[in-house]
């Protein structure tokens, strides 16, 4: 689950992570009053900044600087309700609800801190980098040596031994050390307490007078843990996720939504994968990713038809079931009552193994539809492509 930059800075200050001074605001008025608040307060100046879950949002017009309170009022105008295109929002952009009011800060350098999986080692990992502000896949592809790393010992922790290493890594001064230490080391705790899988802070900057503060802050957070966290799966905003997707989420669906023409409906992320690899090397597109899980009832699998259906881009349904926990029968039975419930129009091909195979082989045969029944994920594949391309 992502969350928005001024979510992920309030949970970051709980932990002692130092942010700078800001509000959000969710209309004119109230960023009008935060700018004013802040001016009042002393404020050399501020930046508003839109919030969308999504990077880039300078480049994209998302971020302007104001030195005086009308300069701040006209730029909260301007980006209070614009559709914002970035670089990761697709060309479609994202409408802006909500703004970020913050002070500017007196910046001497801008660096790059993050926290991550390493699925290689199987061990968080705690990267560091001067080149702040920058894309770190960008870095990472173009200067790895740049990216400094702290493998974490899960027995162990992330120490001050390697906390220190970091921050000397970066070049700061003497003066900066032990607070970058803290720094580190609380933001590694913020880490772990929420059940984060990623945290960012590009860039971590430091100032003139020589202190630290994450100007921008990013936190992703395992789905999987959040029944821990009643207070963080609150943060969640779905008008920043696709319908769909906050649709399919609402039955137990994993559905991720594609640019293709194959629908996918399978059990399995594995599968859900290789699904897609074969569509593609079949010559077709994928046009999302359904996972139905290993215990899907009938009520989902009818749901997750709806969800298939309500992209207009579907021009075939390719249905790959390994029966294991989902036995093959109870998946038929579902396709059957979906498919007759919503007059399915678009072509259905399945591939079907597993438990209860010839059983499920029979209730679609015995169905009366036309569904098309692939001898193997190959062949399968090939007819929905085929079908795909002769709609």
């Amino acid at each position: 689950m992502k969350i928005h930059e001024y979510q992920a800075k309030e949970i970051l200050a709980r932990y002692g992570v130092p942010v700078p001074k800001g509000e959000v605001a969710n209309t004119f008025e109230e960023a009008q009053a935060v700018a004013r608040k802040l001016f009042a307060e002393g404020a050399p100046g501020v930046v508003v900044k839109a919030q969308i879950h999504a990077g880039g949002r300078g480049k994209g017009g998302g971020v302007k600087v104001a030195k005086t309170r009308e300069d701040a009022e006209l730029h909260a105008k301007n980006i209070l309700g614009m559709q914002l295109i970035t670089h990761q929002t697709g060309p479609q952009g994202q409408k802006v609800q909500r703004l970020l009011i913050e002070e500017t800060a007196n910046i001497d350098r801008e660096l790059y801190l993050g926290i991550v999986l390493d699925r290689a080692v199987g061990k968080l990992t705690f990267m560091a980098s001067q080149a702040g502000g920058m894309e770190i896949e960008e870095v990472a592809a173009k200067t790895p040596e740049a990216i400094y790393k702290a493998v974490i010992d899960p027995a162990v922790g992330f120490g001050a031994w390697q906390a220190r290493k970091l921050a000397f890594a970066l070049g700061l001064k003497p003066t900066q050390i032990n607070q970058a230490v803290g720094f580190f080391q609380s933001l590694y705790k913020a880490f772990l307490e929420t059940d984060a899988s990623l945290v960012e802070i590009n860039p971590f900057i430091t100032t003139k007078d020589d202190k630290l503060f994450a100007l921008d802050a990013k936190i992703n957070f395992d789905d999987n843990a959040l029944f821990r966290h009643a207070d963080i799966k609150a943060l969640r905003d779905t008008a920043e996720e696709d319908p769909l997707e906050v649709e399919a989420s609402k039955y137990e669906l994993n559905y991720i939504k594609l640019d293709g023409s194959i629908a996918c409906m399978v059990n399995g992320a594995g599968l859900a994968m290789a699904t897609m690899d074969i569509i593609k090397y079949s010559g077709g597109n994928p046009a999302n990713f359904l996972d139905v899980g290993g215990s899907a009832s009938q009520e989902q699998i009818e749901h997750a038809f709806e969800i298939l259906l309500s992209d207009k881009g579907v021009k075939a349904i390719f249905i790959n079931i390994f029966g294991g926990i989902l036995r093959v029968d109870r998946l038929a039975t579902g396709v059957v009552s979906a498919a007759r419930k919503l007059n399915v129009k678009v072509p259905i091909v399945l591939r079907l193994e597993g438990t209860n195979v010839e059983e499920g082989r029979q209730i679609l045969k015995d169905s009366g539809l036309n569904f098309q029944v692939g001898a193997t994920m190959k062949e399968a594949a090939e007819i929905a492509v085929k079908a795909a391309a002769s709609c």
